[in-house]
């Protein structure tokens, strides 16, 4: 760091500008920008750092309305130099990982498209598929996003038919396979009839077919099936046979008209709007296209090709060195595509081109990889346009200032007062943002088996809400996350209960709030007897149907899982001296009552935290003599 006068920032203090500017050396590296409270607005690259940062503040640079707010922010520069561009480019990546800042943020984490999961942390790896990329362990490899859900599930499917893996998340018997094993489907993985070395080189071979290297494992896969067949070992060379029948029969409509057919490359394309921006990228190989990736950006905040450079470089920063193709096919050129080209040929070990394609038949590819990025542009807009919709008609329904940005729904649920629940739903820009759902366990001890209250545990999820709001009221101006809108699944009475809280919390003027009844589909506002005159089929009240019925499937989820914790746990509480976390060490080692009453008193005792005196508790009480 070059000081600690952090009052003013650098465009307002011309000469400390300076100073910092002529500090910074003409060498490849890494460059923060800072603001007042130290807090990291921006990470970048450069092969020519102090000509890069000296970018920003030229009065004649033309800046994106985004970076130039970043500018106006900055009020200290650091530097990190490496020796190569490429180490800069791979140090930039990690440290945007590690600290991401705000202004780094342009491409959007978008749940459409999936990914395939393999989870290599775990002993026994799992495959599935999912719309979470999660960065908790290092050691479990993400695929995609992939644009074709259909083909995805598909090909997963028949992977499991001709792979034998595991079929079930949990065993379905303690002591035996279930029906998967003796058809052949799975290795025996709950009973560890497989080591997991094995099934780790199952899996590996799995893995190649998403890093697009399907020729590859049907080659050796072939060598094994000969070997197999002059051992004389028929029955493992028919299994193999069928093996590379089921990866043949993937993707087997998928061929691509190239004339070399040897090389692999990977082609990218970008459409984008003022709002939209969609990236698709085409993963070649052999002349058969294998994969077809979906990306989302932020189009205000960069030109094309800052777009298409950020997407390959979060893109293979992810692969393995064996998964980058020889050639990438491009619309335009790159504002860094020297140090982008330099580190992938560090990683792949072999040279990789980036090309703006000039011949006929690799333009061909290009242009139908932007006519794919055009189309899905296009359902994005038309998805854009009708959630704006409902919610320009939800405003003309409600009387809203302004367009509702954040939604908020509440429901409770439970069974005639039994592990009463709520759940807090959140809608963005009509959405539904998973991200910000809530869980809520009812604690007013007056809802018990035999008597509920809605009313009253609706009062108490909103008094929780919007405690923190009510003690300090500055904190709803400071706030990102608090609602235009609060729907409460319900009609007059359960309004009136969340209207009186928010009385008491002199927060009825800053809430806005209504009720959704279900019969009839009718709106209630605060203090009116009757329901709003509305069509049920209006963009406005179906967005509110939407809100409402995932703020039930919420609640109801929950619930039974709250309610099966519990069945589960009542007959363990008769157990003398073994409390709650016992009990949750022994379901999660066993999975079940059923397996807990089978143990024996050794497998009792390889449960943490569980010995000899209480594992005999246990096994005595689900065998008295």
């Amino acid at each position: 760091m070059f000081g600690n006068n952090l009052n003013s920032t650098l465009i307002q203090d011309l000469d400390r500008l300076e100073n910092r500017l002529r500090e910074i050396p003409l060498e490849p590296g890494v460059y923060f920008l800072r603001d007042q409270n130290g807090e990291i607005l921006y990470i970048g690259k450069s092969k020519k750092l102090r000509s890069r940062v000296r970018s920003y503040f030229r009065p004649s640079q033309p800046l994106s309305p985004r970076i130039a707010l970043m500018v106006r922010q900055v009020t200290e520069i650091e530097f990190i130099v490496t020796d190569t561009e490429a180490e800069s480019l791979a140090l930039e990546a990690n440290l945007i990982k590690q600290h991401q800042p705000h202004f780094n943020t342009l491409l959007k984490d978008d749940k459409k498209y999936p990914y395939i999961c393999i989870t290599w942390s775990e002993t026994y790896p799992r495959i599935f598929i999912t719309r979470k990329r999660r960065i908790n362990n290092q050691k479990d490899r993400y695929y995609g996003p992939y644009v074709d859900t259909r083909l995805l599930r598909y090909t997963l499917h028949l992977i499991k038919r001709t792979f034998p893996l595991r079929q079930r998340p949990q065993p379905l018997f303690k002591d035996r396979p279930c029906l998967n094993y003796d058809i052949g489907r799975c290795p025996g993985v709950c009973q560890k009839l497989i080591s997991p070395q094995d099934y780790r080189e199952t899996l590996q071979k799995v893995a190649m077919i998403f890093q697009g290297r399907t020729g590859e494992l049907l080659e050796k896969l072939a060598a094994k099936m000969l070997a197999a067949s002059e051992n004389l070992d028929f029955e493992q060379a028919a299994t193999i046979r069928d093996q590379i029948r089921g990866l043949q029969a993937l993707n087997t409509d998928q061929k691509v008209s190239l004339p070399d057919d040897t090389v692999s490359r990977d082609a990218i394309a970008l459409a984008k709007d003022e709002q939209h921006c969609c990236i698709q990228l085409f993963q070649v190989r052999s002349g058969r296209l294998v994969g077809r990736l979906g990306f989302f950006a932020d189009s205000q905040s960069a030109n094309e090709g800052e777009i298409l450079q950020k997407v390959l470089e979060e893109h293979y920063l992810s692969v393995e060195g064996v998964e980058i193709p020889s050639e990438i096919l491009l619309p335009c050129e790159l504002p860094e595509g020297e140090v982008l080209a330099g580190w992938l040929r560090e990683k792949k070990g072999r040279k990789v081109e980036l090309t703006v394609p000039q011949r006929q038949s690799k333009a061909d590819l290009l242009a139908m990889v932007e006519k794919n990025a055009l189309y899905e542009l296009e359902k994005t807009k038309r998805s854009a346009d009708r959630d704006l919709q409902s919610l320009q008609d939800l405003a003309v329904i409600l009387d809203l200032p302004a367009l509702p940005h954040r939604i908020e729904g509440y429901d409770i649920s439970h069974i005639q007062g039994s592990n009463a629940v709520a759940s807090g739903v959140v809608f963005i820009d009509g959405v539904a943002a998973n991200q910000h759902y809530r869980h809520y366990k009812i604690k007013n001890p007056e809802v018990k088996i035999g008597h509920s209250d809605d009313f009253a545990s609706l009062a108490e999820v909103i008094r929780r809400r919007f405690r923190r709001y009510a003690e300090n009221p500055d904190n709803i101006a400071e706030s990102d996350d608090f609602p235009d809108l609060v729907m409460i699944d319900g009609g007059k009475g359960q309004l009136s209960a969340v209207v009186t809280v928010l009385g008491e919390m002199n927060l009825l003027e800053q809430v806005k709030v209504v009720s959704l009844a279900k019969q009839r589909e009718e709106i209630f506002l605060p203090g009116e007897s009757s329901p709003l005159e509305t069509d049920k089929e209006q963009p406005g009240v179906q967005l509110l149907r939407r809100v409402r019925d995932e703020a039930h499937r919420f609640a109801v989820s929950f619930h039974r899982q709250q309610r099966m914790q519990k069945s589960r746990r009542s007959r363990l509480d008769e157990i003398p001296g073994l409390g709650f976390k016992r009990q949750k060490d022994l379901l999660a080692h066993f999975h079940s009552l059923d397996y807990i009453r089978e143990a024996s008193l050794e497998q009792l005792q390889q449960v943490t935290g569980i010995g000899e005196q209480l594992a005999k508790e246990i096994y005595n009480y689900f065998h008295p003599r």
